[in-house]
């Protein structure tokens, strides 16, 4: 018998830690799903004029490709993750136009009180 099916049979959870020296680091406020029979393809893209209106190319910085089994899994933590800024934070509005604060004539964005 295997030590893999050794470890499953007596109940033991394999501990996993992460190496995260030279990780790849990046900021995305743009990401595009796609997926085949059997992967999920995510491309992280920076837009750096997400209200640009008409036709716009952005490169694609990052792609990750992942089984359905991980994306499971990474769409279930997402959620957890989403669930507990929300209820600290309150609901993320992704409306643009709910978000926005009009301003007063003559009045300039530094002088907005925070919320």
């Amino acid at each position: 018998m295997s030590e893999a099916n050794k470890t499953q049979e007596s109940g033991q959870q394999a501990e996993i830690f992460l190496k995260e020296e030279g990780a790849n680091i990046a900021y995305s406020n743009f990401a595009r799903v796609t997926s085949t029979a059997e992967e999920v393809i995510i491309d992280f893209c920076l837009n750096p004029n997400p209200f640009h209106t008409g036709r716009q190319e952005i490169p694609v910085a990052q792609r990750l490709i992942m089984n359905f089994y991980t994306a499971k899994r990474l769409f279930s933590a997402l959620g957890m993750t989403l669930q507990r800024h929300e209820s600290t934070f309150g609901a993320i509005e992704l409306d643009i136009r709910r978000r926005a604060v009009a301003l007063p004539p003559g009045q300039t964005g530094s002088q907005v009180p925070q919320r």
